[in-house]
């Protein structure tokens, strides 16, 4: 996720200043870390040097000196693409638990040990999410998200300790043509789909020639 995006998505809604995108941010996203005022400042000054904001005005009274900014049509023009523009899921290796995974079975480091660890961690965070309160629809997507991705993870560590048990070293390799195999499952689900859905409208299109 670009914090810049995410700034200017703040931003469309209306003029604010750092404290407000700052407190927006962080109600949007109340699961992940809070993001540092230096952080919004920084990124306020890319925005503003990239014609993507601007400075609508500056607030005076009763406190310290605040600078308003406010989207540009640069700014909602990319904003729009930002938003069209499919997610990459995360590449198989680019992920820190394959990571730790990976080292700790080709190095030998009490891989069994890690996994059990790893997923009473995982556990933990599962417990403390489903616990947390749902301030909203969207606040709860967040929840859902990060759920659903323990108990992927939770899956997939099942996964690692059968291997562990099973091969020692040469589990790596196979966990990461596991993960191999999810994607390629999601991409065919996803491609057979489609396929399903444009079979069924030329179904409808047959029907209504006909009639």
């Amino acid at each position: 996720m670009s914090t810049a995006d995410v700034v200017l998505a703040l931003l469309s809604r209306g003029p604010a200043h750092g404290y407000d995108l700052k407190r927006g941010h962080d109600t949007w996203f109340d699961q992940g870390r809070p993001l540092a005022f230096g952080q919004v400042y920084a990124t306020l000054a890319r925005l503003e040097r990239d014609g993507l904001a601007a400075v609508a005005h500056t607030e005076t009274g009763g406190g310290p000196e605040r600078t308003v900014y406010e989207i540009t049509p640069s700014g909602r023009a990319r904003l729009a693409a930002w938003i069209d523009e499919p997610a990459e899921p995360a590449a198989p290796g680019a992920d820190e638990l394959i990571r730790k995974t990976v080292a700790a079975l080709r190095l030998g480091l009490d891989p069994a040990g890690f996994v059990a660890r790893q997923r009473a961690a995982h556990l933990r965070r599962m417990r403390a999410l489903e616990q947390a309160p749902a301030t909203d629809p969207t606040s709860r997507l967040v929840v859902e998200h990060a759920v659903a991705h323990l108990d992927a993870d939770l899956r997939w560590l099942e996964v690692a300790a059968g291997y562990v048990a099973a091969d020692g070293v040469a589990a790596p390799v196979r966990l990461l043509d596991h993960v191999a195999a999810d994607d390629h499952a999601d991409v065919d689900a996803d491609d057979h789909a489609d396929e399903s859905a444009a079979d069924h409208s030329d179904d409808h299109s047959d029907d209504r020639s006909r009639a």
